[in-house]
């Protein structure tokens, strides 16, 4: 399916780094078979504001407001918070194994 829509911009989203509190795991959650399967330096191409395919929907749903801003050409968050004013550091909301994204406005 094609999501190319006129003047919105595609949003590579980068998985930069995993972080496990295996303290944090050991007191307070459940066991789990499978957590997380973010590998870092995996990338992923947001077209038109759409979920790709492959990223954990609970990340999705962290960073998509930004993923939307980014798409729609929004800079400079929170007042030069990024040296690219066309990206953001988003990290999804697991406490127990947050991971790291970068996302940028992809110019083309």
């Amino acid at each position: 399916m094609d999501w190319e829509v006129s003047g919105v911009k595609k949003v590579r989203i980068t998985v930069i780094r995993k972080a496990a509190y295996q303290d944090l795991m050991e007191k307070y959650e459940n066991p789990m078979e499978h957590a997380c399967d973010m590998e870092e330096g995996r990338v992923y191409i947001s077209v038109a504001w759409h979920k790709p395919e492959g990223l954990c929907q609970s990340a999705w749903e962290t960073m998509s407001p930004f993923v939307m801003a980014l798409a729609h050409g929004a800079e400079n968050f929170y007042d030069g918070w990024m040296k690219n004013p066309r990206a953001a550091m988003i990290s999804c909301n697991d406490g127990f194994r947050p991971v790291s994204f970068l996302l940028e406005a992809i110019e083309e």
